[in-house]
């Protein structure tokens, strides 16, 4: 066999220098996905770049049909709700968007993120073996060390023709690699496997089922079911949760229900119930029996 020049030797150790982190396999993934029939129409699958979101809106502008999936090894420029960034270790985790064009009134694509975050949750309970909770409204939830930690988060962005709809999920980090201590990882959950492959293709599957019966519902989220699974599914309701809205104000209550528009609805002290449409919800606890609420 020829021996290789150094310098494609040191591409190959760096390509496999984590060999618990291998890259993944972007032809095994469009021979299961992309299918006559199929939602997902492209795939693929890019080493690095600044933000998904980012690149698949202005693919889409130009030529990207609905179904279109971009993969990204390393985000850069991650972004998440509020301007918040997002980032990990090369091949840690699944960072990708995909582009929808609802047919569904647009007053229903609120329910985008909501319906992203149930396929999520259904198919890591399914394929990892991890129970991932839902916190309002696009925050995925695992449990480390008996404590709530925040393993992904979705961001849907409206585009000229449609919606993109970003995932970021933490899969193999570890305790010293998170970004803050509130975070955590399907590793760290205790997964039965985080091989990301089927990972990938498990959630692409199970949002391809849900937006096929939402949008077959006319984006009806209790025809379709969805409103009720999220709700199930949702570590927020039956909490004391505290609102931070828009205009730096504030809203503390129950979370009570999930209103047909994916909007909380908070119960406050002075019997109101107050439906919130954004905003950051904060999961509060009794210090003790007496003691004032604190964030947990």
């Amino acid at each position: 066999m020829t021996p290789q020049p150094p310098e494609n030797r040191d591409k190959d150790a760096g390509r496999w220098s984590d060999l618990g982190r291998p890259p993944l396999n972007a032809t095994a993934l469009r021979r299961a996905l992309v299918r006559p029939g199929s939602l997902w129409t492209s795939l693929d699958v890019v080493p690095v770049t600044g933000s998904t979101n980012t690149d698949l809106a202005e693919r889409s502008s130009k030529d990207a049909a609905e179904g279109a999936v971009l993969v990204a090894e390393e985000q850069s420029a991650g972004r998440g709700r509020l301007d918040r960034t997002w980032s990990a270790p090369p091949r840690s985790g699944l960072f990708f968007s995909v582009y929808l064009t609802p047919r569904a009134p647009v007053a229903r694509w609120g329910w985008l993120p909501l319906l992203a975050g149930v396929a999520t949750a259904t198919a890591l309970a399914r394929t990892a073996g991890v129970d991932t909770a839902l916190k309002w409204p696009n925050d995925l939830l695992v449990t480390v060390d008996g404590a709530e930690r925040k393993a992904g988060g979705i961001l849907a962005e409206r585009t000229e023709g449609g919606v993109v709809v970003g995932i970021g999920l933490n899969v193999t980090l570890t305790a010293d690699e998170l970004p803050v201590p509130t975070a955590g990882s399907l590793a760290l959950a205790g997964a039965r496997t985080t091989d990301r492959d089927p990972l990938l293709r498990a959630v692409l599957r199970s949002l391809e089922h849900w937006y096929g019966e939402w949008q077959t519902a006319d984006g009806d989220p209790g025809a379709s079911g969805l409103q009720a699974a999220y709700a199930a599914g949702c570590a927020t309701l039956g909490r004391e949760v505290r609102a931070e809205l828009p205009g730096d104000t504030s809203l503390t209550g129950e979370a009570v229900a999930i209103d047909g528009d994916g909007r909380l609805v908070l119960a406050t002290g002075e019997g109101v119930q107050q439906p919130v449409g954004a905003g950051d919800i904060i999961h509060l606890r009794a210090t003790d029996g007496n003691g004032p609420a604190r964030p947990q």
